[in-house]
């Protein structure tokens, strides 16, 4: 079952002017005789939030290897705030920020320590970098802990450093590969809701790849992949309703079986009442 709902691309405001911050055309990729991605499409607004939902093994992070250029691309196109990936390299990276999905903070290093690195690695001058460092950590609530060792840190406080880090340069473009796996409910739904209004406040566009269905609110742009095919793009709650679904939680299992083998998590009771709100 396909289900393809049409977005305009270029169409809503943001830093920079139309230009959208992702764009995904065409893009195949294979492993030896296993073809993780076969002919993907999508575009990412700036000011949206786009949920790229999947189980696991559907290819997101494929995806996300052929964005950051930490895979070669061989078929298809890809464009980040309308700079051809192939054509422009490292200058068409420059407008993305990424939090990976395994961690990648140094542990015996501290928060500011972690930060500065990274700013350094931006070319950031240290009183730029120093002033950014307290404005994205204090948006985090976690200025308090800037000289801390990560070390010290839960899990969840890390994964809003790494975010703090992946905001450092002002990004066009969030990627966020499963940042919360790992995380206990309550640091969950902090980062979702925080970025969340990063997309809104700072008209960034936000690509969040996830395999739980709670992430996703129904509003949010929405791209359900499955197999290495875009079964399902549009508006969360669209996508439901063309399914004939009350609720993402249907649609999700309607999109992917029988084939997937696997199925997303809801991640939390009570998830269809946002969907029925």
């Amino acid at each position: 079952m396909d289900v393809q709902l049409s977005r305009q691309a270029g169409t809503q405001g943001g830093r920079g002017g139309g230009t959208d911050a992702l764009v995904v055309r065409g893009v195949s990729h294979a492993y030896g005789a296993r073809k993780a991605l076969d002919g993907v499409g999508f575009s990412v607004s700036r000011g949206s939030f786009t949920a790229l939902l999947g189980p696991n093994g559907a290819g997101k992070t494929t995806l996300f290897g052929l964005v950051t250029r930490l895979i070669g691309l061989r078929t298809g196109t890809i464009e980040i705030c309308g700079l051809n990936l192939a054509g422009a390299r490292a200058k068409a990276l420059a407008p993305l920020g990424l939090v990976f999905q395994q961690p990648t903070l140094d542990l015996d290093l501290t928060v500011r320590q972690n930060l500065f690195y990274f700013a350094a690695l931006r070319n950031m001058s240290r009183a730029t970098a120093q002033k950014r460092i307290i404005e994205e950590l204090t948006r985090l609530d976690m200025a308090e802990r800037v000289d801390e060792r990560v070390r010290n840190l839960n899990g969840g406080h890390r994964r809003r450093v790494e975010l703090a880090r992946a905001l450092l340069h002002d990004p066009a473009l969030l990627l966020l590969d499963e940042p919360t796996v790992g995380l206990d409910v309550e640091s969950r739904r902090r980062i979702v809701a925080h970025v969340h209004d990063l997309a809104e406040e700072r008209g960034l566009g936000v690509l969040w790849a996830t395999h739980l269905i709670d992430e996703v609110l129904p509003h949010d742009d929405l791209v359900v992949l499955n197999r290495g095919r875009v079964v399902a793009s549009g508006k969360a709650v669209e996508v439901a309703r063309e399914v004939g679904e009350d609720d993402l939680d249907g649609a999700f299992a309607r999109l992917t079986a029988p084939e997937a083998g696997g199925t997303a998590e809801s991640g939390r009771a009570g998830a269809a009442e946002a969907w029925r709100a």
